[in-house]
């Protein structure tokens, strides 16, 4: 019955173990730099998971003390800033960050764009559907962030707007 439900002192320091874990992820998080899960790139989810991976295991793990887990959370932490960091170099960001991605142009889908993005005319037109957009038509440009919301711009002047060039340069 043990093997069950265990005993009562190694649930006090599965408990403690799991407290202490937690406690050193909000404050890593804390220190850390601020973003919504909205706003993750894929670094970030990585390090989430990690993160959480960890926080799940270690409390459990025979094998495995507070200290071996707070040492695995600071390094996976460490990491993960010094990249947040080295992003702000352009050779580092490119291969890190994805570029925003062209999808309308004029009223017009651009299937390459599309299918390089891994998205259908039907995924497109459910995200310019949640956007309010109700005919093509509408749109001038709508461009694939790189944390994946898409940006619409309707039609207005003959010159694409200053935020919209760099996504054409890209395109």
């Amino acid at each position: 019955m043990d093997h069950l439900v265990g005993g009562a002192d190694e649930l006090g320091w599965v408990a403690l173990k799991a407290l202490l874990l937690y406690l050193t992820v909000v404050i890593g998080f804390r220190l850390g730099q601020r973003r919504s899960l909205a706003d993750m790139s894929a670094f970030d989810f990585v390090a989430a998971v990690a993160v959480g991976s960890i926080v799940g295991r270690v409390p459990n793990a025979h094998d495995a003390s507070y200290l071996a887990g707070f040492a695995t959370l600071v390094a996976v932490l460490s990491a993960h800033a010094v990249l947040t960091r080295l992003r702000h170099f352009p050779a580092v960001g490119r291969l890190l960050d994805q570029s925003p991605r062209l999808l309308v142009a004029d009223g017009q889908a651009l299937p390459a764009e599309l299918r390089r993005c891994g998205l259908t005319l039907g995924d497109l037109h459910g995200l310019l559907r949640r956007q309010g957009v109700a005919e093509l038509a509408e749109v001038r440009y709508a461009i694939l962030e790189p944390r994946g919301q898409l940006s619409i711009i309707r039609r207005a002047g003959a010159e694409p707007p200053e935020l919209v060039r760099a996504a054409l340069a890209s395109a």
